[in-house]
């Protein structure tokens, strides 16, 4: 009975003995169960492809393959280890097509809870593919994969100009570059531009009515609507809450005429707004400032005034059917509505 040595191609620990029986086939078979591997074709020490059982003597060492090249399991002795144990063996990797090189302590020692780290702490544990020439394949973006090779030899993140910084992110999250990917977001946020909250002139809120479709929402919470004039403009359903009509110099806002029905003016400033037969049906002017505004004729129905300031404003002929005026800041004299 004939007795060999296997080992998992390109490598020299780990062997396992055993007997020569049956054909090429079993001897396969029994290296996958030993080995923990797919065996498909076995090597000599040379290289040499073993494809005849009758070829293997007594107590040869041979090595196993899944199907790849044989790899010089000399290679492996030619690594060598620093003083604290971290391997400083060179190896190659195949990102995407694209080779780099670099050492095994470069991978594992910046982030050793990475991916990459346990990938290649320990050699062939996971079992990683290599192309023809030795190369680890891992099927991901060359020009991603190089700012985050080269922060981990240097600790510094460089990203050339063209490269996006996303796509470095996403590389950084996938092979589990924590403290990288966190330095990428924080790159990213710093990018954006930052709010504008800045209001809006007249003429620009303008253009924007203008160009809004009728049955289209508008918002524009908050704006700074000081002196705006919009006689008989569409604004139907629009969001105008807590926006500012009230102009310092004394220029007085000017919505005569204006469809505003269903209109959203809640906490508004509008003091001596001009909203004179103005549609207002079902709008929403709670704790507006109407003081001294012109309701002249204008449409109020079911609008809701609770809380508003309407001292000095003129409300005759306006339509108050349904109106709330409820908790209202200046009592409402009946010489103010007269419809």
């Amino acid at each position: 009975m004939r007795r060999v040595t296997l080992f998992v191609n390109g490598t020299s620990k780990n062997g396992k003995v055993v007997a020569v029986y049956g054909t090429l086939s079993d001897l396969l078979s029994v290296a996958s169960n030993k080995l923990g591997i797919k065996a498909s074709c076995l090597y000599n020490g040379k290289g040499g492809l073993i494809d005849d059982i009758a070829l293997i003597r007594d107590d040869d060492v041979l090595y196993v393959s899944e199907g790849d090249p044989f790899i010089d399991p000399q290679n492996e002795a030619k690594a060598t280890s620093d003083p604290h144990g971290a391997h400083t063996d060179w190896l190659t990797l195949n990102i995407g097509g694209r080779l780099f090189t670099t050492t095994r302590s470069t991978l594992v020692s910046k982030e050793p809870e990475s991916m990459l780290a346990h990938m290649f702490r320990e050699k062939d544990v996971w079992g990683n593919k290599q192309d023809e020439h030795g190369a680890y394949l891992i099927d991901r973006s060359p020009e991603y994969f190089e700012p985050i090779l080269n922060y981990l030899r240097h600790g510094q993140l460089i990203i050339n100009e063209g490269i996006n910084i996303r796509g470095v992110l996403e590389e950084a999250r996938f092979f589990g570059i924590e403290q990288l990917a966190e330095q990428l977001e924080v790159a990213i946020k710093n990018t954006q531009p930052p709010e504008d909250h800045s209001p809006i002139s007249r003429k620009e809120f303008v253009r924007f009515l203008l160009a809004t479709p009728t049955k289209s929402e508008l918002r524009c919470q908050g704006a700074n609507l000081q002196g705006v004039k919009m006689l008989c403009s569409n604004a139907e359903g629009a969001s105008l809450k807590g926006c500012n009509f009230e102009d310092p110099s004394g220029l007085k806002a000017n919505l005569e005429g204006a469809n505003l029905k269903g209109v959203d003016m809640e906490g508004s400033q509008m003091t001596g707004i001009n909203l004179r037969v103005a549609t207002l049906k079902n709008a929403k002017l709670k704790n507006c400032n109407l003081r001294g505004a012109t309701l002249a004729g204008t449409d109020l129905e079911n609008c809701d005034l609770s809380g508003c300031d309407l001292q000095e404003a003129n409300l005759r002929g306006s339509n108050v059917k349904g109106a709330i005026f409820e908790e209202m800041l200046t009592p409402l004299h009946m010489s103010q509505s007269v419809r």
